[in-house]
């Protein structure tokens, strides 16, 4: 069996305009995302960047993105996916979540999200 190595960006935190409603695009919202990105090493012992997905270029794919104002999460998600996979042919697998920290929905507690997975 191969080895896997997992790249992982946890709990980013971006102010985006995403949503459905014309006060979400207006006032934004708080969005939450955790990225886990999936590649086979190519050398036994990593010791250079370029043999490995380099997160700070994940971080800025993502961050792009993020500031695009879009109606669906679901749309984001696989859109960030997608240039993820053509960024980084050597990726596998990714799982992505977005998280809608403060959802305009009344007498709601909590919070929404999509969570998308796909593999190469």
């Amino acid at each position: 069996m191969a080895a896997v190595m997992t790249i992982q960006l946890n709990q980013l935190r971006f102010f985006a305009k995403h949503g459905l409603y014309a006060e979400e695009l207006k006032t934004g919202n708080e969005f939450e995302v955790n990225l886990s990105v999936d590649h086979i090493p190519v050398e036994n012992i990593i010791t250079d960047i370029s043999a490995t997905v380099n997160y700070v270029k994940l971080y800025k794919l993502v961050k792009d993105r993020m500031q695009q104002p879009t109606a669906l999460l679901e749309t984001v998600a696989m859109e960030i996916t997608e240039a993820i996979f053509a960024a980084f042919p050597a990726v596998k697998k990714t799982e992505l979540s977005i998280t809608k920290l403060h959802p305009p929905i009344a007498s709601f507690t909590g919070s929404v999200g999509v969570k998308y997975c796909k593999e190469a």
